[in-house]
């Protein structure tokens, strides 16, 4: 997000969640983050003849991750959720994360 947004994450104790996602969401292509999107996303045959071998690599990890995970039950899915609300708590200041 510093290359379009000019801020690092971990420096904004005080975003919301909102603030988050809305930033995410406005992510442009010739960013890093918005390239690599960009790559996993893309479905037009023609974009997808002419990729790198780089580009290649990266989209076929990304659609082949499923794959290789295992399969997760809805209590594994359940912890997994909660433990990822406590990573972003914590990261952006107690319990600002459910939408406000």
């Amino acid at each position: 997000m510093s290359a379009q947004y000019g801020i690092r994450l971990r420096a904004e104790p005080d975003m919301t969640w909102d603030e988050f996602t809305t930033l995410l969401s406005g992510i442009l292509p010739e960013t890093p983050l918005g390239y690599i999107v960009g790559i996993r996303s893309e479905n037009d045959r023609e974009k997808l003849k002419n990729f790198t071998p780089e580009q290649k690599r990266i989209r076929n990890a990304w659609r082949t991750r499923n794959v290789t995970q295992p399969q997760w039950t809805e209590v594994d899915k359940a912890k997994a959720v909660a433990e990822f609300q406590k990573i972003i708590q914590s990261a952006f200041g107690g319990g600002r994360v459910n939408g406000g």
